[in-house]
């Protein structure tokens, strides 16, 4: 069982996890708006793993004998400086997440609670993927310009990005 603390925390992440889809889809409504369909495909499909990691989370929770306690989202951020400012605005969202699955994790060790420290190992994991992508695609967008011939083949290249949820397991 769930302590109530570690509850607490799972059920906040959980609202993090949905603002974070919430977040992205407001950068990919911002990009479409610049006719960048393919950032704003990146960011929808950044949306897509975010759901896929809350309900990670709620099934977990409930597989706990847990009680889900859905919550209400802020409003995003939708309106951005230019392209390299979403971005960037996007890598620090990952960093604030990757703090919030450590806090998670020390109060999981702390609690000796080890499903959940296994179930979180998955999820630092998956954070240094998330802030590895966001700050390379920075990287380029700061070697081509945010203007230009450039961001179109990124934008070219973003399209093809695709959702595949992992495998049990992964």
């Amino acid at each position: 069982m769930l302590s109530e603390k570690l509850l607490n925390e799972l059920n906040e992440q959980i609202k993090y996890e949905l603002y974070s889809a919430h977040l992205y889809l407001g950068m990919a409504a911002y990009c479409a708006s610049e006719d960048l369909d393919g950032f704003a495909n990146f960011f929808k499909v950044q949306a897509e793993e975010e759901k896929f990691h809350a309900m990670k989370f709620f099934d977990y929770v409930n597989e706990k004998g847990g009680r889900v306690r859905m919550q209400a989202l802020a409003e995003p951020m939708n309106d951005y400086e230019s392209i390299l400012d979403v971005f960037e605005k996007a890598y620090e969202h990952e960093q604030f997440v990757t703090k919030r699955i450590y806090t998670l994790m020390d109060i999981a060790l702390d609690e000796r609670e080890h499903a959940t420290v296994s179930l979180l190992k998955w999820f630092v994991d998956e954070q240094v993927e998330e802030e590895s992508n966001m700050e390379g695609i920075i990287k380029k967008i700061k070697r081509i310009g945010d203007h230009g011939h450039g961001i179109f083949m990124l934008d070219a290249e973003l399209a093809q990005r695709t959702f595949t949820p992992p495998v049990k397991g992964e």
